[in-house]
C-alpha cells in the first residue's frame, strides 16, 4: 500500500484476502506509514510487514523473494506518484522493486482527488501501464479527503478482493476465456512479379485491436497484410499470421473462425484480384488491359458459416455518402457491429494516428466514437463487444 488516506482500507482488504485462504506479505511504501502503522498488519497478515530493501533479518534480498512468489501482486491505495513510478521502470524503494522483480499479475487500485485523478499525465502513465498488462480497478465515485466528492475514491474492500479472486483464477480482463480474430492491414493482388494492386491501409487499427483484445484477458490471432509491420508489445501472446492477398486472408480468417468467439474484420480487403503475368510487362509495350474479377466476400461468407454465440465486428471504409453506404452494407451484411470510418476526414484517413468512427447495430442504434487514438477507439469498440457475452450469461 502506499500513502493515501484510503490506506485505512488496506486493512479490511487484508482481511477479505486471510478470510479466502490467501497467504498475505504486506509491503507498506513510507509514505503509508504516515496514515497506517506496520504492526496492524503485522499482527493481521501471514508474515511481517516490510517497509525497506534493507535490514530485512529473513530475507537477503526481499525484492526478488516477494515478487518471484507471488501470484499476485494488489497495490492499494495506489497513489498518483506509485503509478508514475511504475510508469516509469523505478525501484527505488521495497514496492515498486518487488513489482518489477515479478512476473505475477498487477492490480491497481488507484485513489486519489477528482482533480489528480483526470490529469493527462495520469491518465497516461496508466494507459503505459495498461499496455503492459497491468489490471486496474478504476475508483469509485464519493466523499474524498477533505469534503470534497467526486471520482477519486477507492473500491471498496469487498470488491477489491472479489476481484484479485478472479485473477487468481485466470481473469485478465472481460475477454477472459475468449479467442478473437483480427484482421489488419491492406491486401496486395499481383499483376505481374514485380507490381501489385493494393490500397492505403497501413493496418494501424487492427493492430489496436489486437493489442486491446489481448489486455482485456482475450486469445487472440491477428491475420495481418501489413506490409510494413506495426510492433506489437512483445509481452502480449498474440499469434500472428502473415498474409498478402484477398485470397490469402479469406483462407487464414474462414480456417480460424470455426473456433473463434470474435471475428473483427479490421482489414482493407482487395474487391477486386486478376492473373498475374508470369513476367514483368514491359512499358514499351504499352498499357495492360486488366481483366478484373471480385475477391470472396470474407464477411458474408462469416455471417453464412458464424456459429450461435460469435460476434461479428465489420469495419466500413467509405469517402462519399457515409452513413447511407455503411447502412447499405449492414442491411446486406448484418454483423452484430459495423464500424463506419470516413477515411476522407482530416486526422482518421489511413495511416492516421487517431480515428473517430460510428458504430451501428442491425437493431437500428447508431453511437459516434468522438477522435481519439486507434487505441482507444479499440477499448470502446472491444468493450461494446465484451457486453454482449456479458449480456448473454445474464
Amino acid at each position: 500500500m502506499t500513502g493515501g488516506v484510503a490506506a485505512y482500507k488496506a486493512v479490511l482488504l487484508l482481511r477479505r484476502l486471510m478470510d479466502d485462504g490467501c497467504f498475505v506479505s504486506p509491503i507498506l511504501s513510507a509514505d503509508a506509514l504516515h496514515f497506517v502503522g506496520a504492526t496492524t498488519f503485522s499482527a493481521l497478515a501471514s508474515e511481517p510487514a516490510r517497509t525497506s530493501l534493507y535490514g530485512d533479518p529473513m530475507l537477503v534480498s526481499p525484492h526478488t523473494t516477494l515478487g518471484q512468489r507471488a501470484d499476485l501482486i494488489v497495490i492499494a491505495p495506489a497513489t498518483a506518484h506509485v503509478i508514475a513510478r511504475l510508469a516509469a521502470g523505478m525501484a527505488n524503494d521495497l514496492l515498486t522493486a518487488t513489482v518489477l522483480a515479478s512476473r505475477a499479475p498487477v492490480l491497481l487500485c488507484p485513489a486519489m482527488h477528482t482533480e489528480m485523478w483526470e490529469q493527462p499525465s495520469v491518465q497516461e502513465n496508466l494507459a503505459t501501464l495498461r499496455r503492459r498488462g497491468v489490471l486496474v480497478m478504476e475508483p469509485a465515485s464519493g466523499h474524498l479527503a477533505g469534503g470534497d466528492e467526486g471520482v477519486g475514491r477507492l473500491r471498496e474492500p469487498d470488491e477489491i478482493a472479489e476481484l484479485c479472486r478472479a485473477i487468481v483464477r485466470g481473469y485478465r480482463g472481460p475477454l477472459t476465456g475468449k479467442h478473437v480474430v483480427v484482421s489488419a492491414g491492406g491486401t496486395s493482388e499481383a499483376l505481374d512479379p514485380v507490381r501489385s494492386l493494393t490500397n492505403k491501409s497501413t493496418g494501424h487499427q487492427g493492430y489496436a485491436l489486437a493489442e486491446v483484445a489481448s489486455r482485456l484477458g482475450a486469445t487472440v490471432t491477428l491475420v495481418t497484410a501489413a506490409t510494413r509491420r506495426v510492433a506489437l508489445d512483445v509481452q502480449r501472446a498474440i499469434t500472428v499470421v502473415p498474409v498478402t492477398s484477398a485470397a490469402d486472408m479469406a483462407v487464414a480468417v474462414l480456417g480460424l473462425s470455426g473456433e473463434a468467439d470474435v471475428v473483427i474484420m479490421a482489414a482493407a480487403v482487395s474487391d477486386f484480384t486478376l492473373e498475374p503475368a508470369d513476367h514483368k510487362i514491359k512499358k514499351d509495350a504499352g498499357a495492360p488491359t486488366l481483366q478484373l474479377r471480385p475477391t470472396q466476400d470474407i464477411v458474408a461468407t462469416l455471417l453464412e458459416r458464424r456459429h450461435p454465440s460469435q460476434v461479428l465486428v465489420a469495419f466500413a471504409a467509405e469517402t462519399t455518402d457515409v452513413e447511407s453506404n455503411a447502412l447499405a452494407k449492414l442491411a446486406r451484411k448484418p454483423v452484430d457491429f459495423l464500424v463506419l470510418n470516413d477515411v476522407s476526414a482530416p486526422g482518421v484517413g489511413f495511416a492516421s494516428a487517431s480515428n473517430e468512427v460510428t458504430i451501428f447495430t442491425p437493431d437500428g442504434a447508431r453511437e459516434v466514437l468522438s477522435m481519439a487514438s486507434k487505441e482507444a477507439i479499440s477499448e470502446q469498440i472491444l468493450t461494446r463487444v465484451a457486453s454482449t457475452f456479458a449480456q448473454g450469461a445474464q
